[in-house]
């Protein structure tokens, strides 16, 4: 009876121990997706010039104002700042800027827009942002939208404009490589 007993118990401790082992905390659903942009938009064009990687936002009812306040860095989305990619030197709003990774920042107003490329890495939201890490701060135009973009969203034009439409703001700026 002992060892019956014995057995029993350790069966149970090692598939407890086991269960634990292979169990994952996988999270729920961000409320915030994350997304990709890239220019080229072709999934088949392998040679892209940006890709833009950003958290999309809802508005459930509140303003773009209340969300990305006027006169102050907002983060460009949600969660994590935006991560911009330039496979190649570029123009961006009329500023030379070196291929490589950085982090966009965007200060948003009624008329226009800065953007602002800094050097600043894996930056969370913009409670940390820091003017010392600037490469560039460029204005880019606002214009009204005739739909409403529920979800925050970055896109490029054909001509390879960034476009950043929200509610019915979209905030343009041209972007080119420099050759």
């Amino acid at each position: 009876m002992k060892k019956l007993f014995f057995s029993v118990l350790i069966l149970a401790i090692v598939t407890n121990f086991t269960h634990k082992l292979n169990a994952q905390n996988f999270s729920s659903l961000d409320k915030s997706p994350m997304d990709v942009s890239v220019f080229p938009s072709s999934h088949r064009e392998s040679n892209k010039l940006v890709k833009v990687t950003y958290s999309r936002p809802f508005l459930k009812g509140r303003s773009v104002s209340s969300l990305a306040p006027n006169g102050k860095v907002w983060r460009t989305g949600a969660n994590e700042a935006v991560e911009i990619r330039f496979y190649k030197d570029v123009v961006f709003g009329g500023k030379e800027v070196k291929k490589g990774i950085y982090t966009m920042f965007t200060i948003p107003g009624n008329k226009e827009w800065t953007f602002i490329v800094s050097s600043d890495h894996n930056v969370w939201g913009a409670y940390s942002y820091n003017k010392k890490m600037d490469v560039v701060r460029v204005k880019g135009a606002v214009s009204k939208n005739k739909s409403n973009l529920e979800n925050f969203s970055i896109t490029f034009d054909k001509d390879m404009t960034l476009c950043l439409g929200w509610g019915t703001t979209m905030v343009k700026l041209p972007l080119t490589t420099k050759n």
